[in-house]
């Protein structure tokens, strides 16, 4: 048999089903894991945190600064100029 025929026959059948399983595990991982609740419990609050006030207003489309110089990484030293 050819190279490509048996790759073809093996993808057809068991990677198909490897696949399958790997992609099942991935959708059970993130609620039969140990601490999961507490790990996902704040990003799944995100569309909530301004139900009761507006977000803080942005001009002109404008993201806001935190007093670091554009493209400045929190943290990290200041490049001698």
């Amino acid at each position: 048999m050819e190279q490509y025929s048996l790759l073809r026959e093996f993808a057809d059948s068991w990677a198909l089903l490897v696949m399958a399983i790997f992609f099942v595990a991935m959708l059970i991982w993130p609620f039969v894991r140990p601490n999961a609740r507490t790990f996902y419990e704040d990003p799944s609050q995100i569309p909530f945190r301004h139900e009761d006030k507006p977000a803080p207003e942005v001009r002109g489309g404008e993201i806001p600064n935190d007093g670091q110089p554009h493209g400045q990484i929190p943290g990290q030293p200041k490049e001698a100029r």
